[in-house]
């Protein structure tokens, strides 16, 4: 997610330093500036867009990352619980086999 955020505050950095740089250099009567604008403004859009699915599809994954982790992690807990617990009832017979002494 980190890479998601750089590559965003990159993309809309560059565009709108682009935009001011052709704003300053460009040659053009005010009406094809305004319509260079607008297609940079809706290709920026678009660059947002697809970048919002991939981001709906790597929430996802780690979504289904995370869900493996947690029943792994609960699997674990388990099998050691289990073994905890054959260990217990394992010194409680030994405890029981053992001769009173007084």
């Amino acid at each position: 997610m980190k890479n998601t955020g750089l590559f965003l505050g990159g993309l809309i950095t560059g565009a709108t330093l682009g935009a001011a740089l052709a704003l300053l250099f460009a040659p053009q009567t005010g009406v094809e500036t305004r319509d260079f604008l607008k297609e940079k403004m809706n290709d920026l859009e678009k660059d947002l867009d697809e970048l919002q699915k991939k981001v709906v599809e790597k929430g996802g994954e780690l979504k289904g990352d995370l869900k493996n982790k947690i029943n792994d992690i609960e699997e674990n807990i388990e099998k050691l619980l289990n073994e905890y617990k054959k260990t217990i009832s394992r010194k409680e017979v030994k405890e029981e086999a053992q001769p009173v002494v007084k």
